[in-house]
Formats: C-alpha cells, sequence, structure tokens
C-alpha cells in the first residue's frame, strides 16, 4: 500500500532570496534569543532558606516581567495597526493588552506596594 506517489518529472528547486525586510526581522529575532538564553542571570542556592525562595522569588518574577514586556509590544502594535485601518475595536484590544502588559510588568512593585 502506497500513501505516496512518486513524481516520474524531476522537478528542480530554486533558491528563495530573503528580503531587506525578512532578513531584519530574523536579525532582531536572533538578538531577541540572545538575550534571552545567554544573557540571563542564575540563581544560586545558599545555605540560608528565604534566600533561595528570595532567588526563586526573583527569577520567577523576571519571567512574569519578560511576558509583560511582551505584552506591552503587543499592545504598541496593535494600536497602531487600529490607527491605521481606523478600526475602533481593535484600538480598545490594544489599549486593554497595553494596559495588562504595563500591570504584568510592574507586578512585583504593585505586590510591594499593597503589602507594604
Amino acid at each position: 500500500m502506497k500513501f505516496f506517489k512518486k513524481n516520474s518529472q524531476n522537478k528542480e528547486t530554486a533558491k528563495l532570496s530573503m528580503g531587506k525586510n525578512s532578513r531584519k526581522a530574523l536579525t532582531v529575532y536572533a538578538a531577541f534569543v540572545l538575550c534571552f538564553t545567554c544573557f540571563t542571570t542564575t540563581a544560586f542556592a545558599a545555605n540560608d532558606p528565604i534566600t533561595v525562595v528570595n532567588n526563586l522569588s526573583d527569577f520567577i518574577f523576571g519571567l512574569v516581567r519578560a511576558v509583560g514586556m511582551i505584552m506591552l509590544g503587543f499592545g504598541i502594535v496593535q494600536i497602531g495597526l487600529s490607527l491605521k485601518s481606523h478600526d475602533p475595536s481593535q484600538r480598545a484590544n490594544g489599549f486593554l493588552t497595553l494596559a495588562g502588559g504595563a500591570v504584568i510588568t510592574f507586578a512585583k512593585e504593585i505586590l510591594t506596594l499593597i503589602t507594604g
């Protein structure tokens, strides 16, 4: 039982060239990946259990801050696209995403203010 038919014709494949915008996007993406993977801080364990919990808390809030920054950027893009297309519902969603990203980005500071 054959699932795939072999094509009897030999087709040549052509190399697709990468445009200028695609090359810039790939460069920016590679820079972000390098920043998030290579330039991160490690949480070392210590003898004091409170220090270990604080290190873990700092690490988790660092991840939460990164997600908040991504949401902030996405909200700005949504607002820009809604201004271009004159779409009020997309504009409202953009402002809500922007506000949510700001709250998530500054979650640690907000919790510190609440708890004192």
